[in-house]
C-alpha cells in the first residue's frame, strides 16, 4: 500500500514513521523547499529530534509525485493551509481517492470544517467520489514518535472507508475507533484548542488544578453545546474526540494551545507567545470562525468569548477570570 502524506510537521512526519514501521510506502511533500531537504540530509525533525525517521521514508519537493498513484493521501498541513495545499494538489487526485486529514481547525472565511474545505476544493465534477475521513484524538506526535500507547478516531460518513483507515492506521501501539460524525468530531478537534489556550492561561496566572478541571469541565459544556446546536451526535463529546482531546490538549506540555496560553498569561504578549512556542496554534487560529458561529447560532460560550478578548488584548486575563467567576448564576445541567 501506498500512502503520500502532504506537511512535514511533527505530526505529519510522526505518522509517516509509524506507517513505515508498519511496513507501508511513504512518501512525505513539504511546501518547504528547505525543509524537505534538511529531512533528506538529516533524516531528523528538528521539533522531534530523538525520532528516527525510517530509511524507507520518500522525501519530495513534486506535489504532483505524492499525490499520484497512492492509496491513502494524508493530509498533515497546518489547518490554514489546507484550501491553497488542495488547490495546488486536485489536479493529481484521483477520483475515489481516500484522503485522511489530521488538521484541526475551521476556515474563518467559510466556517467549514478541514473535511468541508477539501471536498470544496475538489468540488469540480472530477472528484465526485472521493472519500474523506477525519483522524483525530488525544494524540500527541511526541508520544506517537516514542512508540507510546494512543488512541485516535477515524470518522467518516462512508462506513467502508472509515474502516480502511481504522485497518491502516491500527497497531499494537495505535488503537483505532470509528465514527459517522464527522461534524462532531471535527468540531471537537478545532474547538478544544480554543479551551486549552484558557487552560494555559489560567495555569501562567498562577491557578491551580481546581480552576484547570473547571475550564475542561466548562469548556466541553460549550463544545457540546455548540455542536448540538449545528447538528453533531450527542455521544461524540464525552468520547475521544471530544473529551479525551480536550484533556490530553488542556493539560500537557507537548501542547502548543496550553504552552501559548500559559505565556499569556505570564504577561507575554500573545503575538510574541507564538513566536516563543515556535510553531502553529491552532486555537489562536480557531478563534475568528469560534466568534463567529457564535454569533450565527446565538448560544452562551463564555470561556471562548474570554479567551478571544484576551487574544485580541481587549481585556487582561485577570480581569477575564473575574469577569468569568461573577457570570449571573446558572443551572448546571442547562446546556
Amino acid at each position: 500500500m501506498k500512502i503520500g502524506v502532504l506537511g512535514a510537521g511533527t505530526w505529519g512526519m510522526a505518522l509517516a514513521r509509524m506507517l513505515a514501521n508498519d511496513d507501508y510506502e511513504v512518501m512525505v511533500w513539504s511546501a518547504l523547499a528547505a525543509e524537505i531537504d534538511e529531512l533528506n540530509e538529516t533524516r531528523v525533525q528538528k521539533n522531534l529530534p530523538y525520532m528516527v525517521i525510517p530509511d524507507a521514508i520518500v522525501f519530495t519537493k513534486d506535489i504532483e509525485e505524492v499525490c499520484s498513484d497512492k492509496d491513502i493521501i494524508l493530509s498533515a498541513v497546518p489547518s490554514i493551509f489546507v484550501r491553497s495545499t488542495f488547490e495546488k494538489a486536485k489536479d493529481y487526485i484521483r477520483d475515489g481517492q481516500i484522503i485522511v486529514d489530521v488538521a484541526k481547525g475551521i476556515e474563518a472565511d467559510t466556517l467549514f470544517t478541514m473535511s468541508q474545505v477539501i471536498s470544496d476544493v475538489l468540488n469540480d465534477g472530477k472528484h465526485e467520489n472521493v472519500k474523506i475521513v477525519a483522524l483525530s484524538g488525544p494524540t500527541h506526535a511526541e508520544e506517537v514518535a516514542r512508540d507510546m500507547p494512543t488512541t485516535i478516531v477515524s470518522a467518516c460518513k462512508d462506513e467502508e472507508a472509515a474502516k480502511k483507515v481504522q485497518d491502516v492506521f491500527m497497531n499494537t501501539c495505535m488503537r483505532v475507533y470509528t465514527n459517522d460524525d464527522v461534524l462532531g468530531v471535527e468540531l471537537c478537534g478545532a474547538m478544544k484548542n480554543v479551551i486549552a489556550l484558557a487552560a494555559g492561561i489560567s495555569a501562567g496566572l498562577g491557578y491551580g488544578d481546581n480552576a484547570k478541571a473547571a475550564i475542561i469541565t466548562r469548556g466541553m459544556v460549550e463544545i457540546t453545546r455548540l455542536g448540538l446546536k449545528m447538528g453533531a451526535n450527542k455521544d461524540t463529546f464525552p468520547g475521544l474526540a471530544g473529551i479525551g482531546d480536550l484533556i490530553v490538549t488542556a493539560t500537557s506540555m507537548h501542547s502548543r494551545n496550553n504552552r501559548c496560553g500559559m505565556l499569556i498569561g505570564q504577561g507575554v504578549k500573545p503575538t510574541e507567545a507564538v513566536n516563543q512556542v515556535g510553531m502553529v496554534v491552532e486555537g489562536i487560529n480557531a478563534l475568528p470562525a469560534a466568534m463567529k458561529l457564535i454569533d450565527k447560532y446565538q448560544i452562551e460560550m463564555p470561556i471562548t468569548a474570554m479567551v478571544d478578548a484576551i487574544v485580541n488584548e481587549r481585556i487582561d486575563p485577570k480581569t477575564a477570570v473575574n469577569a468569568l467567576m461573577t457570570r449571573d448564576k446558572k443551572n448546571e445541567t442547562n446546556l
